[in-house]
């Protein structure tokens, strides 16, 4: 996938600035997509040009003119084509698991206790998702659809770090039995 539908997906909930729209991959769409300010700025451009966004210039005291940026029916014509066409599963490039497959290479404990510590990374941020599901999706069904659609995606993150959290006591469990 593409930075530019990325975009598209977040303007076409409400007109955003750059800055709003770096913001909110900081957060939101960061808990799944990541791209830097200068991508997303850089990305706006490209998009202005072909006539998928638009922007509006706000004039602001003192500063130069803030723009806000909204889909165009070209982008959101496009948008819409890219939503219906198929998606290939998402290929995996994990650091922690290279070193896992070489963990043989050093002592047991040390990679226990990395995975011990990735565990505890995948808790934080379960824990984290689990406090956005319970302040702002107590009943879905009753959110305005477009946060019903959000609430899918954060279910996701949940059951990705479930899993991680899952796969890590496994492991642990397993190398504790093993003797050399």
């Amino acid at each position: 996938m593409s930075l530019a539908y990325a975009l598209l997906v977040s303007l076409i909930q409400e007109p955003k600035s750059g800055y709003d729209l770096a913001k909110q991959f900081d957060g939101s769409v960061g808990f799944f997509w990541q791209a830097t300010h200068q991508q997303i700025y850089r990305e706006l451009t490209k998009l202005e040009q072909q006539n998928w966004i638009a922007a509006e210039a706000i004039a602001q005291e003192g500063r130069p003119d803030k723009k806000i940026f909204s889909v165009t029916d070209r982008g959101l014509s496009h948008l819409k084509t890219w939503l219906l066409q198929s998606s290939e599963v998402a290929p995996s490039k994990d650091e922690f698991l290279v070193k896992i497959y070489a963990g043989y290479l050093i002592p047991q404990e040390a990679i226990v206790q990395k995975i011990q510590d990735h565990r505890q990374l995948h808790v934080l941020q379960l824990t984290a998702y689990q406090a956005i599901e319970s302040r702002f999706f107590a009943s879905p069904k009753d959110c305005p659809l477009p946060f019903r659609f959000a609430y899918l995606t954060l279910r996701r993150g949940i059951n990705f770090e479930q899993g991680w959290i899952d796969w890590c006591d496994e492991v642990l469990a397993m190398l504790a039995t093993w003797t050399d």
